[in-house]
């Protein structure tokens, strides 16, 4: 089962990723339930989020089985076959597009207002939505898609029954589908929290990712120095990561991936979108290379990572746009042990660190010569990382704070906890960085 939608578009996201990327790529929810999804998504991606809306053209007679559909921009697709069987006639298919275009355009405007769709001309467009069951909506939105240029699409949604999903493939390229029971009932069967979303919340979700696009343009464009993809001088290794850097920044956090995580975590992506939203430069890199991190051991091997970070703190320092900024580490399960190592070493100015259900226990003989004000943040039901926290700030000499997000477990996917976390860190950082 997923918690919410939030939960399905963290999870849902990271399969996309995986299969398809994001070259050349738009992402499309259906609303409402779709958009929440979708946004989850597209922020992983890193590509524009845009919303849907489709109307199926039902024969009069039997509405359920539709006959064409239509999208915003004048876009009309007809099955001639169920036009020929359904004997209709010009008047009758007239009379349920206008009645059902007159709904669209309404609902068109009031998620997006004055903004004009995004051209989808040649490109990869992922329709998302929170669950399938009939599948009309989805097909309908495929068919308009592909209509609207779209050189590639791809239909991806948490859960679905396995036949109806079977039969959507005919209308994408590629269907996505992280769950298919076989005794499926309803999409809300599928979610713990599967409240409604208002058409305020669609809006909103919208703006925040057009926000989010913006900077990500911004950065694009940039200060001096290198933002977006990168590759980070570790020594012997060149590590790769994603270097961001708001308009007016105040302070750098640098993200320690912990075991199983990377760059690409959904989790530590979304953290970082609210750091940047804050005015807050970000780096999320691999501290080990794919070949490494085949031998487990390297995962443990704090002293290993910690040096790791040191050589690639020490290089962000160097460059144009984050010279004389204040650093900041965030640091996740592993990475947490291996940000409080390298904090604890001498000469190293970081002034903040932030552990996010992490492992501070495994740099044990090193957390009495931390410096840097110290937030350890862990879920009030993740009960043994939450003892070896207890345990760890009771060694720390430095500002700290032990933070526990009751109902939380250790990844955090319970609705609104990563939100918390994400507050925490930022204000943290404001606090200490700003």
């Amino acid at each position: 089962m997923f918690v919410d939608r939030h939960d399905a578009g963290v999870r849902l996201a990271e399969r996309v990723h995986e299969l398809i990327g994001a070259e050349n790529a738009v992402v499309l929810g259906l609303p409402r339930g779709g958009v929440p999804v979708a946004f989850e998504v597209a922020q992983v991606l890193g590509v524009p989020l845009d919303v849907i809306v489709v109307r199926k053209l039902g024969v009069p007679f039997q509405p359920e089985l539709g006959f064409g559909a239509i999208g915003e921009g004048g876009v009309r697709v007809v099955n001639r076959e169920i036009v020929r069987l359904a004997e209709l006639t010009q008047a009758e298919m007239t009379m349920v597009e206008e009645r059902e275009r007159l709904d669209l355009d309404r609902r068109a405007h009031r998620f997006r207002g004055d903004r004009v769709p995004i051209d989808l001309a040649g490109r990869t467009v992922i329709v998302v939505d929170d669950g399938i069951a009939t599948g009309g909506t989805a097909r309908a939105a495929c068919q308009v898609v592909r209509a609207r240029g779209a050189s590639r699409v791809v239909l991806a949604v948490p859960v679905g029954p396995p036949d109806t999903i079977a039969s959507l493939r005919k209308d994408a390229d590629e269907v996505i589908c992280l769950e298919t029971p076989t005794h499926f009932h309803a999409i809300g069967s599928w979610y713990v929290n599967f409240a409604q979303n208002s058409d305020e919340q669609v809006v909103g979700f919208l703006r925040r990712a057009a926000s989010l696009e913006g900077e990500r343009d911004k950065n694009a464009a940039g200060p001096p120095g290198p933002t977006g993809d990168v590759q980070v001088d570790a020594g012997r290794v060149r590590l790769p990561g994603q270097f961001i850097v708001p308009e007016k920044t105040t302070g750098v956090v640098v993200f320690v991936h912990g075991s199983g995580s990377s760059r690409h975590s959904p989790r530590n992506q979304y953290v970082a979108s609210i750091l940047n939203h804050a005015g807050l430069a970000t780096l999320l890199f691999d501290l080990l290379t794919p070949e490494e991190e085949f031998e487990r051991r390297n995962v443990f091997d704090i002293e290993l990572l910690a040096g790791r970070l040191a050589r690639v703190a020490g290089w962000l320092s160097g460059q144009p746009n984050a010279t004389g900024l204040p650093m900041g580490y965030f640091g996740a399960s592993t990475g947490a042990a291996a940000a409080l190592w390298a904090a604890a070493e001498p000469g190293n100015e970081v002034a903040a660190v932030v552990s996010r259900g992490g492992r501070p226990d495994l740099a044990g003989p090193r957390l009495p010569g931390v410096r840097a004000a110290t937030l350890l943040i862990v879920g009030g039901d993740d009960n043994a990382t939450l003892d070896l926290n207890r345990a760890a700030q009771r060694r720390l000499r430095c500002e700290n704070r032990l933070q526990i997000v009751p109902g939380a477990t250790h990844l955090f996917t319970e609705p609104g906890a990563l939100d918390a976390v994400a507050e925490l860190a930022r204000d943290w950082f404001i606090g200490h960085l700003g």
